[in-house]
């Protein structure tokens, strides 16, 4: 069935009407449909200044004010973090090099500290001064002890050279430098190890028997304990008596007999039977075994960690 809608003062009908809501009617647009006519509005002059509004930089897509970019946000946040990091950059850049007179005073007792560590615990310089050794160990080489055996229980043993500190007038004096500067100089250098001891009142010998142990040299045969000793070592036209007999004698517990690999020039412990120890060296004044030459470079040999 056709409705006929009621048409307009213009020809064309009008819109059914809903409940409640007045038909439009054509008026102005002002006045048109159930909204505020637009006189009714907030005026310009009314809204928010624009200098009062948050600034377009700081808002998002929808014109609102983007999370945490007001005051403390992370805009904020970043600006402070980038001042940070320019007066780190700036903190960490090239430092200006301290003078010569700073530099060389701080390397030279950087260096005494190193030296000083190196002798008290690895190794100590020591010069030979006698031909008492000879072929093995020659006059003027200079040997690197090894101080570090003794701390890791290390004990002297048969045919291993070692130096010892003089148990007793083997030794004449020695020589005092006169002159008190390089007498100064001289005991820093032997203190810190750069140079060897000072006093030089050590000696180098060859084990030769142990504590507890029975040595006898009779004609040209070493023996220790009854058994022959075998001295690849010695000095080239000697033997392992060079004309002096000795023994039997009994090594005292703690102590060691020593000779030199040079028989007919070693005044070794065949020589101060008469003194402390009959002759024996106390295991308390043995530095170390000797481990290597270092010193010159055409003598430069290896002896191994504990000497052998």
């Amino acid at each position: 069935m056709a409705v006929n809608l009621p048409e307009t003062p213009g020809g064309a009908p009008s819109e059914p009407a809903e409940p409640g809501v007045p038909a439009a009617r054509d008026t102005p647009y002002g006045q048109r449909g159930p909204y505020a006519p637009y006189t009714q509005q907030v005026p310009y002059t009314q809204q928010v200044p624009y200098t009062q509004q948050v600034p377009y930089a700081r808002q998002g897509t929808d014109g609102r004010q983007a999370q945490g970019d007001g005051p403390g946000g992370r805009a904020e946040a970043r600006g402070r973090a980038g001042g940070s990091r320019g007066r780190k950059a700036r903190r960490s850049g090239p430092r200006r090099p301290r003078p010569w007179w700073i530099e060389l005073p701080a390397m030279a007792a950087v260096g005494l500290v190193v030296a000083l560590l190196i002798k008290t615990c690895l190794f100590q310089v020591f010069t030979i001064p006698s031909g008492s050794m000879e072929n093995t160990l020659r006059v003027g080489d200079r040997v690197g002890v090894n101080k570090l055996a003794p701390l890791t229980g290390w004990t002297p043993q048969q045919g291993q050279p070692v130096v010892f500190k003089d148990p007793g007038n083997w030794l004449p004096p020695q020589p005092v430098d006169s002159n008190p500067i390089t007498n100064a100089v001289s005991s820093v250098l032997s203190f810190v190890g750069l140079v060897p001891p000072k006093d030089d009142n050590y000696l180098v010998k060859r084990v030769i028997a142990t504590g507890g142990q029975t040595v006898r040299c009779v004609g040209t045969t070493l023996t220790v304990d009854g058994k022959r000793v075998d001295e690849p070592y010695l000095h080239p036209g000697d033997d392992s008596c060079a004309g002096m007999d000795f023994g039997p004698v009994n090594v005292p517990s703690g102590y060691v007999w020593v000779e030199g690999d040079h028989r007919s020039d070693s005044a070794d412990s065949r020589w101060h039977r008469q003194g402390p120890g009959g002759g024996a060296v106390p295991v308390g004044n043995v530095v170390g075994p000797v481990s290597a030459v270092v010193w010159p470079v055409s003598h430069l040999d290896w002896f191994g960690w504990t000497g052998r």
